[in-house]
């Protein structure tokens, strides 16, 4: 049985749908990304399973406990789930030590010193413990939120975007760290971001959400090299559209004849992503616009007959805006849902 059940879920602000017909699972142990732009329901879907809301439609399951439907709405206090807001939202008043214990008043003192203690171990914070928040990093804020999160031992952690504050360089450090930890601990992980490349580096599975429903599911695998629509395979990463017709595997397009990563017949929409393209001696002929030195490769922007193409390349690629080359495809096109099999 899976830890979180999710099923039919709907949540409305007056005449505005923001969550609807919501479904998905969550094992012990799994990190699930909900991957969104902004309105996309991504923050109200944990704001409902939390309990800071109330669903309108669909149910909620938690180790089997239902907890919420339109008609029942067990307290968030009483729902065993922790919660990392964007903010980290930490007491300015009390220092490390004592923001991290502030969930465990109901227990007995003993126990709340040693718990606050072995978690502030876990996230590296003992030396800090006497700290107050304004005497610490971005990075160690962050930690002591989780520490808090943490402390009442919850089967399931919300995470609401907890790493968009932090520089880049201090980022992917601390999301390690972070989502390490909870991985160790078999927690059931709920993370949400618009970052598309934070979501395929974390998570186990993806959601993309879009206008409060999911619009595809899957490991980031999946998602990212055989995205379900043009509107995933736009927001997670940058891609090309063609049009062609399908015959079985194979599809006419203007770049030529494309192999298909499934079976199709007629009209077709087709994805291939920049480093599923290949300038070199064959192929349909296209003028280099703009070159994009990236370090570790190269992007091209390429125009010709067929449209304009974004190419991703190895960086001692040698051309150069200006430059005659031909363009074709060195992987199977994605062949993107029709509207009819979208419903």
């Amino acid at each position: 049985m899976s830890l979180l059940e999710v099923r039919e879920l709907t949540k409305r602000y007056g005449r505005r749908t923001a969550v609807e017909d919501l479904s998905f699972a969550l094992d012990a142990g799994e990190i699930l990304a909900l991957l969104g732009p902004s309105g996309s329901g991504k923050t109200t879907t944990l704001r409902l399973i939390a309990g800071f809301e109330r669903p309108d439609g669909g149910w909620l399951r938690l180790d089997g406990r239902l907890l919420g439907t339109p008609g029942r709405q067990l307290p968030p206090e009483r729902r065993g789930i922790g919660y990392v807001f964007q903010e980290y939202v930490l007491f300015p008043h009390l220092n490390v030590y004592e923001n991290v214990a502030f969930g465990l008043r109901r227990i007995p003192a003993r126990e709340r010193r040693e718990r606050t203690q072995r978690v502030l171990e876990q996230v590296g914070l003992t030396a800090f413990a006497r700290r107050y928040p304004h005497e610490l990093s971005g990075g160690q804020q962050q930690r002591v939120a989780l520490a808090r999160a943490l402390a009442p031992e919850p089967r399931l952690v919300l995470l609401d975007e907890p790493f968009s504050s932090l520089d880049a360089a201090l980022r992917e450090g601390t999301r390690s760290e972070v989502l390490g930890l909870l991985r160790r601990r078999g927690v059931g992980t709920l993370l949400v971001t618009h970052d598309q490349e934070e979501a395929l580096a974390a998570a186990d599975r993806i959601a993309v959400l879009r206008e409060g429903r999911i619009e595809q599911i899957g490991t980031p695998e999946e998602v990212y090299h055989r995205p379900r629509t043009a509107f995933v395979a736009h927001f997670l990463g940058s891609t090309n559209l063609l049009s062609g017709t399908a015959r079985g595997r194979v599809a006419d397009t203007p770049l030529g004849p494309i192999e298909l990563d499934r079976a199709a017949e007629g009209r077709v929409l087709l994805s291939l992503r920049p480093e599923h393209l290949e300038l070199g001696a064959e192929g349909a002929p296209v003028v280099v616009e703009a070159r994009y030195f990236k370090g570790h490769d190269v992007t091209l922007q390429v125009r010709g007959p067929a449209g304009s193409f974004r190419v991703q390349a190895d960086y001692r690629l040698p051309f150069r805006p200006g430059d005659a080359a031909r363009l074709r495809a060195r992987e199977r096109a994605v062949v993107l849902a029709s509207p009819a099999e979208r419903r």
